[in-house]
């Protein structure tokens, strides 16, 4: 008696989407889009992403769509999500395997190529309309960083070396979409010694008060990384 064979037939192809959120102090929280010069979606904006090559990992794939479709080098990307919803790419299966970031906006020239024709930074609260499930991949993507900066500390390379400590609760506040408990946040944040008060003070540039500077603690600042602290405390 023969046996069948009971492998499953499948056309699946694999794709690998960047989410990359930018900060400026000026513009808040965006994220970088580029509109597609291609079919389908000609002429709409979508995440930076594309196919896997046979010979390349998942993270050389998405660190080679940025560089060719924005001309972007990102040093580290996070895996965030897996969407394979049937029918979310109409030219055939397409498994999209999801990557998010946040660097400072300002340190990176957008240069579109290869398959998209713009690449620029939108604020997220102004998205336009996007391409395939890519509304539903920043959506999850907002929600894992929100998710993560309570966990996390965050503004060492978002901030300048030195700051005002409003700077860094504008940063909290931007990234939570919400206000805070600004004396009881600079009361928790300053105990954990993630900060240094420094003797400088910013130059005034309105009527008042020169406001004091502070920077990182580098060491501080990893260690904190690894073991994490809980922000819903300090809020």
């Amino acid at each position: 008696m023969t046996k069948k064979n009971t492998t499953p037939q499948q056309d699946i192809k694999v794709t690998v989407d960047a989410i990359v959120f930018g900060y400026t102090q000026e513009n808040g929280i965006s994220v970088l889009l580029i509109k597609r010069k291609i079919a389908p979606f000609i002429n709409e904006w979508a995440l930076p992403g594309g196919f896997v090559l046979n010979e390349e990992t998942l993270e050389e794939a998405v660190e080679r769509e940025l560089k060719e479709e924005a001309g972007v080098s990102i040093n580290y990307l996070e895996q965030l999500f897996t969407f394979g919803k049937p029918f979310r790419d109409p030219r055939t299966r397409v498994i999209s395997v999801s990557y998010f970031g946040m660097v400072k906006s300002s340190d990176y020239s957008l240069l579109a190529s290869t398959d998209a024709a713009a690449a620029e930074w939108f604020n997220i609260y102004e998205l336009p309309a996007l391409a395939f499930d890519h509304k539903e991949i920043v959506e999850k993507a907002i929600a894992r960083l929100r998710a993560k900066i309570i966990y996390e500390p965050v503004g060492f390379e978002l901030l300048d070396r030195k700051f005002l400590f409003s700077d860094l609760e504008q940063l909290y506040m931007k990234l939570l979409g919400r206000e805070i408990d600004r004396r009881n946040f600079k009361r928790k944040i300053m105990s954990l010694g993630l900060i240094i008060e420094l003797e400088e003070k910013a130059p005034v540039l309105t009527a008042g008060r020169p406001g004091k500077l502070y920077s990182f603690d580098s060491e501080k600042y990893k260690q904190l990384k690894v073991n994490g602290f809980d922000l819903n405390k300090l809020l």
